[in-house]
């Protein structure tokens, strides 16, 4: 897949405002990822260009601060993510 193609495949595409609530609808927001088959591109993309804003790859923003600040020795989390064997 190509690297920018994935947005195309997001379960959430055309659904992008439901993915920027406020505060605890963070949480519903959450759902719209479950089962989505780019979750880990999306994830990748927020941490690796570090958006503060929205539900990405099923997280939400404190999420993601905490992962990064709980990580900060990684620096691509595309790499980690998605190149890495599984």
């Amino acid at each position: 897949m190509e690297m920018d193609s994935w947005p195309l495949m997001a379960k959430c595409r055309g659904q992008q405002d439901d993915l920027f609530p406020d505060g605890a609808d963070q949480k519903r927001a959450r759902n719209i990822c479950a089962g989505c088959q780019v979750r880990a591109e999306c994830l990748a993309e927020a941490l690796d260009n570090r958006i503060e804003w929205g539900v990405w790859g099923g997280m939400t923003e404190r999420e993601r601060r905490r992962l990064l600040r709980q990580h900060g020795e990684i620096t691509s989390w595309r790499r980690l993510l998605l190149d890495a064997p599984h």
